[in-house]
C-alpha cells in the first residue's frame, strides 16, 4: 500500500474517531497483555535487529528490549489507561454581556506524526498516549528498529481488530527515507510532527517539515557542583545521572565544578570507576584528579569534550570560578533539555533554577528522573525542549489542543 494511501487512511480515521474513555482503556490494557504474551516473539524480532548493529553504537542499548524492559513498556501502558482523560475538559467559561456563553475546551489534535530512530519503546508510548488522548497516530520508525517496530505493531493491531477499531489508528510507515519525506509535507493530513532522536534528526525535520514540529532536543545535559555542595550528594547524584543509563537524552555529559571545592573531585567520580567513564577534565580538573582516577580513563579536555551529548560512557569536567560562570557555561552549550546544581545554599540553588534556562532544571536531584513516568504522567512522547505549546515531558494534556465552544440564544451582531 502507498504512503499517501496510509497518510489518507489515517486522516479519515482521525475525523470519524469517537471513543469513550471505558472503550481506551480497555483497549491499552488488553494491548498491555499481549505484549507480555507476545514477549518471546517480540524479543526474537528484536534480536534481528540487534545483530545488525554495532554492539559499540551508543543507540545498541536504546533498540535492546528484554522481559524486563517489555514488562515496563506494559506497565507503562496500563498506567496510561489509569490517568484521567485529557479531553472535554473545560480550559475557561465565561458569559459576555449578552449572554453568549463561551466555553474553552480540551480537544485532540487529530493526526500526530513521530519520527523515530533505534528505539521500539516508543511506538508503543505514542500509541497509547495518542489513543488515550483521542489521537491517530503515524509511525515512522527507523531501518535499525524496523523488526522490532512491526511486531508491536501487528500486536497493537489484532488488539484494534478485536475491539472493532480501524488499525489505521496506529500506522506504521515503512522505514525509508521516501516515508519521512511523504509525513513532512503531509499538509492537510497530519496536524502534527514530533520527531524524537539525535540533533541531525531533529535539525532535518525542523528544517524540511511543511507540517508543524514541536521539537524533542537531544539532551546535552550538565550538573553544575557549587562551592556549598554536599560531597556525598553529589558523588551520587554525578554517577547516577552519568552510568545508570547512558543512552538516554537526560544522561550527564558535563559536571561543572566550583573552583573551590576541587580537592573534592577525586570523591565525587569515585563511583565512577566502577563504570570506566572516560574522564575529559580541563586543566584544573586534570590536575586535581591526577593520581585518584585510572590514568587511562582521564583525558585533557578539548573544544569538542564540551557542547558534546556522548550517549556513551564518557564525561567532560568544567572549572569555574562563580556560579555566575557556570550560568554562561550552560547558555553556551545546554540544549536547553535538563540542567542541576548541588548545593546546600538555598540562594544559589533559587538563582540557579531563576537563570538557567532549560526544560527541567533540578536542585540536588540526578538528571534521570527527566521522563514522564517519574512526573506521574504514565510515559511521554517526548522531551520538548522548545517553548511553544509544550516544554518538558509531553504527556497527556500536550497532546491536546482546544476549540471553543460558543451557546446562544438568538443573538445577533449590530
Amino acid at each position: 500500500m502507498s504512503i499517501h494511501i496510509l497518510l489518507h487512511q489515517a486522516a479519515e480515521t482521525a475525523r470519524s474517531l469517537v471513543l469513550t474513555d471505558e472503550q481506551i482503556n480497555s483497549v491499552l490494557k488488553d494491548t498491555a497483555d499481549a505484549l507480555l504474551a507476545g514477549c518471546p516473539h517480540i524479543l526474537s524480532e528484536n534480536r534481528k535487529d540487534l545483530d545488525r548493529m554495532d554492539q559499540t553504537d551508543p543507540k545498541y542499548d536504546r533498540l535492546k528490549l528484554t522481559e524486563e524492559r517489555l514488562r515496563g513498556i506494559a506497565a507503562d501502558m496500563v498506567n496510561v489507561s489509569t490517568l484521567p482523560s485529557p479531553l472535554g475538559i473545560i480550559l475557561s467559561e465565561a458569559t459576555r454581556p449578552n449572554g453568549m456563553v463561551i466555553r474553552k475546551v480540551s480537544v485532540p489534535f487529530g493526526v500526530i506524526g513521530v519520527i523515530y530512530e533505534a528505539r521500539p519503546n516508543v511506538t508503543c508510548d505514542v500509541f497509547s498516549l495518542c489513543l488515550k488522548s483521542g489521537n491517530v497516530c503515524i509511525l515512522k520508525g527507523g531501518s535499525d528498529a524496523d523488526f522490532s517496530n512491526r511486531a508491536m505493531v501487528e500486536i497493537i493491531h489484532t488488539v484494534l481488530k478485536q475491539h472493532g477499531i480501524n488499525e489505521a489508528v496506529c500506522t506504521l510507515l515503512p522505514p525509508g527515507r521516501e516515508s519521512t519525506q511523504e509525513l513532512l509535507c503531509a499538509v492537510g493530513l497530519v496536524d502534527l510532527i514530533i520527531p524524537r532522536g539525535s540533533s541531525s534528526l531533529i535539525n532535518f525535520v525542523r528544517d524540511n517539515a511543511r507540517v508543524p514540529v514541536i521539537e524533542t532536543g537531544a539532551g546535552i545535559c550538565h550538573t553544575y557542583f557549587d562551592k556549598a555542595g554536599d560531597k556525598d550528594k553529589g558523588r551520587d547524584i554525578i554517577n547516577n545521572a552519568k552510568t545508570r543509563r547512558v543512552s538516554v537524552c537526560n544522561a550527564l555529559d558535563c559536571l561543572i565544578i566550583h573552583r573551590d571545592r576541587l580537592s573534592d573531585l577525586p570523591c565525587l567520580c569515585e563511583k565512577l570507576k566502577d563504570s570506566h567513564v572516560i574522564i575529559y577534565a580541563d586543566e584544573p580538573a586534570l590536575k586535581a584528579l591526577q593520581g585518584q582516577y585510572p590514568v587511562d580513563l582521564l583525558l585533557p579536555a578539548t573544544g569538542d569534550s564540551f557542547g558534546t551529548e556522548f550517549l556513551d560512557y564518557k564525561m567532560s569536567i568544567r572549572t569555574v570560578d562563580s556560579i555566575e560562570e557556570a550560568f554562561d557555561h550552560i547558555a553556551r552549550y545546554s540544549s536547553k533539555h535538563s540542567e542541576c546544581i548541588i548545593s546546600e545554599d538555598s540562594n544559589a540553588i533559587q538563582l540557579f533554577q531563576q537563570m538557567v534556562d532549560a526544560a527541567c532544571v533540578y536542585a540536588n536531584v540526578s538528571t534521570a528522573f527527566t521522563d514522564g513516568a517519574q512526573f506521574g504522567f504514565g510515559a511521554e512522547i517526548g522531551i520538548s525542549t522548545q517553548k511553544l505549546h509544550a516544554r518538558g515531558p509531553m504527556a497527556l494534556p500536550e497532546l491536546t489542543t482546544y476549540k471553543y465552544l460558543i451557546q446562544g440564544d438568538g443573538q445577533t451582531r449590530s
